[in-house]
């Protein structure tokens, strides 16, 4: 069967109820009945559910469905976007090893390597998104043991190619790892491109209408058994009713996708060459400088599109107030439209020498497109640059 169908039918077993969806097991913990069943369970010899942080049938539901989408051997999911990303990271790494990963990071991120990492003595050290494959090589330490990238980048919309990253990772011995959350299953399959570990926010897309809080990282099944020992005993366990929300939404998450990059890439289209903008990115436009790539690894060029307002800071603060129809919230992947001036808000924390090391300019602006009447979105936007 096709992933996407897979997905779609993945459940678990239904009850002596006989329901055609799947119920929520709101529940802390799991009975036995038998004490030898119970000391079979905690000594791993079953797959028993035994506790919530460990295990939850919704929870094993969701995660086999993101483990079918991305064509790999085992998953595991946690509470939120950035504990997937830390526990890929806190489970694999120790003292003394070496992270090397692109630049252009979502902000968490980046606070998570620069600020944190080095308290664990793991030592870290960044590329440029746009650096070909020499210059990673020359990266590479002795100590060096993942390579972390996203692709596409936040904001900024780079793509990396993702092939040679991930040959050069397996002639090194590394652990390759993705953050697919901007392009999702449907979009591209690090797994194919020899990714070792794909990371979602399942916050975003996955959800895709702004309900819940979640994340999930999918790939090698000794690495994802790794990372499951460690969030266990550390305790970013999803929540069974947040799973229940995200298994669902994932049976609708290919024709969600088709919708959001369709209206993005119509979008972008009319807006490249409006005056009031400098710069437009999007993976599926010929202008995009990776294009190539995009085209070649990527199925479609997903639901974001970015571009910097002439005017700077002041332009941005404009446009964003003008807005009527697209939302301003901390949030993307949404069915409804959302603007983001990213300067000022997920990567505020970040130096101004940092961020315009990422592309990230004081007039720069991210469009989640959602899943309104693309002419509406446009209307919008065209009407906010009035004021701009």
């Amino acid at each position: 069967m096709h992933s996407t169908t897979r997905a779609i039918r993945t459940r678990v077993g239904q009850t002596n109820e006989m329901e055609h969806t799947t119920p929520l097991f709101l529940t802390s913990s799991f009975c036995f009945d038998t004490a030898e069943e119970m000391r079979a369970a905690f000594a791993d010899e079953t797959n028993d559910n035994i506790y919530s942080r460990f295990s939850n049938p919704n929870v094993q539901e969701f995660t086999d469905k993101v483990v079918a989408l991305e064509g790999a051997e085992a998953g595991y999911a946690t509470a939120s976007g950035m504990s997937a990303v830390f526990g890929s990271f806190m489970a694999l790494l120790k003292k003394g090893d070496h992270l090397l990963s692109c630049r252009a990071l979502f902000g968490s991120t980046h606070n998570i390597i620069t600020k944190y990492l080095s308290r664990f003595g793991i030592e870290y050290s960044y590329v440029d998104a746009s650096a070909n494959i020499e210059e990673w090589k020359k990266a590479i330490r002795p100590n060096t043991k993942m390579i972390y990238v996203e692709s596409p980048t936040n904001p900024g919309l780079e793509i990396l190619d993702l092939k040679p990253l991930a040959d050069l990772s397996r002639q090194h011995n590394i652990i390759f790892n993705v953050d697919n959350c901007f392009a999702t299953p449907i979009g591209q399959l690090p797994i194919g491109s020899g990714a070792d570990l794909v990371v979602h926010s399942a916050t975003k897309w996955l959800d895709g209408q702004g309900r819940v809080l979640g994340g999930v990282v999918v790939g090698k099944k000794e690495l994802i058994n790794d990372i499951y020992l460690f969030c266990r005993n550390t305790g970013p366990a999803l929540s069974p009713f947040n799973a229940w929300i995200l298994s669902k939404s994932l049976e609708t998450l290919e024709v969600r996708m088709e919708r959001h990059a369709s209206n993005a890439l119509w979008i972008a289209e009319q807006l490249q060459t409006h005056s009031k903008i400098r710069s437009l990115k999007y993976p599926f436009l010929a202008s995009h400088p990776q294009y190539e790539i995009a085209k070649k690894q990527m199925l479609n060029g997903g639901g974001i599109f970015c571009f910097e307002l002439k005017g700077g800071l002041e332009a941005g603060r404009k446009f964003l107030d003008s807005l009527q129809l697209l939302s301003m919230t901390a949030n993307l992947g949404d069915t409804r439209s959302i603007a983001t001036h990213p300067a000022s808000t997920t990567h505020a924390k970040l130096s101004e020498e940092e961020r315009q090391s990422v592309a990230i300019s004081p007039g720069l602006i991210r469009i989640s497109v959602g899943l309104e009447h693309r002419e509406d979105i446009l209307k919008d936007i065209l009407q906010a640059f009035e004021n701009v």
